[in-house]
């Protein structure tokens, strides 16, 4: 079976869907009405941009979303049988598969740049790449750490990212490295993704959610926040909401689509981290990028 993957935030790159919007005419016309929908060229930061322009929530999730969708709406043999996306990727995905339109896709995406925005606003935050360690033992560590630090994103066996409050994030780096991981980084991001320091913005992106028609998909998403296969508009609509901060179980998707019969991993949008990721999941997945 056919699997499409969409990555998400930080994928991002000076350039990326320029060949696109030359080539195809197509695209030239989504990218432009985007352009429209946004209040702004969001084509020329990302095809002339600096890395610090692309840098800007507001700019940075829009971008990766158009590159994706744009992209398979390109592809010729373009017929998913299921779709996943990574925290931001499952928007791209859910317009792949007929739930939202280009157009709502793309304003819900940018709602919720602008939301986690001024929730990364209100208290200082962050995330941590953890590596070398079990998921058990990371949850562990967490749930001893005064302050709020969860596990955020569930990657690939051994590397699991960490969010919340800057100074519990810190105290955790030091006891994951104090039980033995390989590494504990912070990451430059702007905030505490899928954790509870996004509440804020998850009460904010649930008015504009459920303002929005979602459609029966054509083919199931396998949702970041159950990893399991979804094709019912409402329960999409429910997980999507709670996804905010709620952790990405990027691990537990890829290995319930393999164990669903996916036979083939094809990534869709800039970079192609999700298809490293899929190969530490599973080493014998077989991944392609579009």
């Amino acid at each position: 079976m056919k699997a499409y993957v969409f990555p998400g935030q930080g994928a991002q790159f000076t350039g990326m869907g320029k060949d696109l919007y030359e080539n195809s005419t197509l695209a030239k016309e989504l990218f432009e009405k985007a352009n429209q929908i946004l209040g702004f060229r969001i084509t020329d930061i990302m095809f002339s941009g600096t890395a610090e322009e692309l840098k800007q929530t507001k700019v940075t999730q829009p971008a990766v979303f158009l590159h994706s969708v744009i992209l398979a709406k390109t592809l010729i043999d373009f017929k998913p049988e299921m779709v996943a996306g990574h925290s931001l990727g499952e928007f791209s995905a859910l317009v792949a598969n007929g739930t939202l339109s280009f157009e709502d896709g793309l304003k819900l995406v940018s709602q919720r740049a602008l939301a986690m925005q001024k929730a990364c606003d209100i208290k200082p935050s962050t995330m941590a790449a953890v590596l070398g360690l079990a998921d058990t033992i990371v949850e562990e560590v967490c749930a001893s750490i005064d302050g709020v630090v969860v596990a955020a994103n569930y990657n690939c066996p051994g590397q699991l990212v960490i969010s919340g409050e800057t100074s519990a994030v810190e105290k955790a780096c030091e006891a994951m490295k104090a039980a033995g991981a390989k590494r504990a980084l912070l990451l430059p991001v702007g905030g505490a993704f899928h954790s509870p320091m996004m509440e804020p913005a998850r009460a904010e992106l649930e008015a504009a959610i459920e303002a929005t028609t979602f459609s029966t998909p054509i083919c199931p998403v396998y949702q970041n926040v159950t990893a399991n296969a979804v094709s019912s508009p409402e329960e999409i609509k429910k997980n999507l909401i709670i996804q905010l901060t709620a952790p990405v179980k990027w691990t537990q998707s890829v290995q319930q689509m393999i164990a669903d019969g996916a036979t083939l991993f094809t990534e869709i949008g800039p970079g192609k981290v999700l298809a490293g990721l899929i190969g530490k999941i599973d080493k014998e997945a077989a991944t392609a990028n579009a």
